[in-house]
């Protein structure tokens, strides 16, 4: 169900309880509340997120609704929502506050709920952090094989923005190993996926990758 839907629901398990005399029904209505609120939580997380990379301003109420969500999540036992908002937490540690060893607990938990549940995307995503992970402790082939497991499955989903900026990363992990033609052949294909997707947001990465690997 959507929040709307579980909030309409909600409103009429409190008729069945005052009216109709049921009050087990107010159960079902506080679970269906819980679910509202951990999307509404998760979603406005996401989008404070994305104002902090637009402005680089920190605000304390991201981490606070992702880790809302995560706690509603698990109370109701839907692992996807939990593995998904276990993500995002792992997400503030590492974009945010610049935080490896915080977040890394958290993307490994993600990881393990996300195949739990089978969420492909949330598994990708995991995937990817940690990847980010492994590159900047010196982990190549670590950084590598997991950002290459991450781009399959994004293929797999057709979710071909999220292709194309994992091919930045795989880029730079190329250049990094001395595999120049690899680089530039990865930033080629990011371009055209970023491009046919309308993905300037990832365009403009690829342009950045493009300047500092001093890559065609």
């Amino acid at each position: 169900m959507t929040a709307d839907e579980r909030i309409e629901q909600a409103e009429l398990l409190y008729e069945r309880a005052v009216f109709g005399g049921d009050s087990s029904a107010l159960t079902s209505a506080d679970r269906n509340l819980d679910a509202a609120e951990a999307d509404l939580a998760l979603a406005r997380g996401k989008v404070i997120h994305a104002r902090f990379l637009e402005e680089r301003a920190q605000d304390a109420r991201e981490l606070e609704l992702f880790e809302r969500a995560a706690e509603l999540y698990g109370r109701l036992g839907d692992v996807r929502g939990e593995g998904e908002a276990v993500f995002w937490v792992g997400t503030f540690h590492q974009v945010v506050r610049d935080d490896n060893e915080a977040a890394v607990p958290h993307f490994e938990r993600a990881l393990d709920l996300a195949t739990r549940a089978d969420d492909r995307l949330t598994t990708s995503y995991a995937l990817r952090h940690l990847g980010f992970v492994d590159h900047m402790g010196g982990r190549l082939d670590e950084a590598r094989a997991r950002f290459e497991e991450s781009t399959r499955l994004r293929r797999e989903l057709g979710f071909l923005p999220g292709v194309a900026a994992n091919l930045i990363g795989l880029a730079y992990l190329a250049a990094q190993q001395e595999r120049r033609d690899d680089a530039a052949a990865l930033l080629k294909e990011a371009t055209e996926l970023a491009e046919s997707t309308g993905s300037h947001g990832v365009l403009r990465w690829v342009t950045g990758a493009r300047e500092e690997l001093d890559l065609p």
